[in-house]
């Protein structure tokens, strides 16, 4: 039975996707006491494509680079949910880290990071606020747009 997480998701049109296995030497997520720690996670859609692909403001929009910082935020749930076995068991989000594929001069990744902040807060409310780290950057895996990074407070 789908806890009260995954209904609010569910309401919200998500299906969480299988999570992406890793490609190169690390895990998809660590835990340390109450701490869970996802890594990187790229802006893949439900169907395995890339949510945008290249560089805010080179071409790709904040709109969609917005909506590439909510898939990535997607697939750290679904890392969550592979890790737990219930989103009901995140206590708090501590923490989320973005990285902006960038064209020089692009200043506005705090806006496009809101989609994977606003995501969040929708899911768990209160305990989804966090606190967070947007980083511009000339390149990303496969010309991916946004990757996305996760700490999570768990039971």
């Amino acid at each position: 039975m789908a806890g009260a997480v995954e209904k609010k998701l569910a309401d919200l049109g998500i299906v969480l996707p299988t999570p992406a296995a890793p490609v190169a030497n690390y895990v998809p997520f660590v835990r340390t006491g109450n701490l869970l720690v996802i890594s990187g996670q790229l802006c893949f859609d439900g169907e395995g494509k890339l949510a945008a692909k290249g560089q805010l403001g080179g071409g790709v929009s904040i709109e969609d680079g917005a909506k590439a910082a909510r898939a990535c935020a997607i697939n750290l749930l679904a890392q969550l949910k592979a890790a737990l076995g219930d989103l009901d068991k995140v206590t708090r989000v501590v923490r989320l880290g973005g990285f902006i594929n960038s064209a020089p001069g692009f200043a506005d990744g705090p806006k496009v990071m809101n989609g994977a902040s606003d995501l969040m807060v929708a899911a768990f409310g209160d305990k989804g606020r966090h606190a967070r780290t947007t980083i511009g950057v000339s390149a990303l895996p496969l010309d991916a747009a946004v990757e996305g990074e996760g700490s999570f407070e768990v039971s």
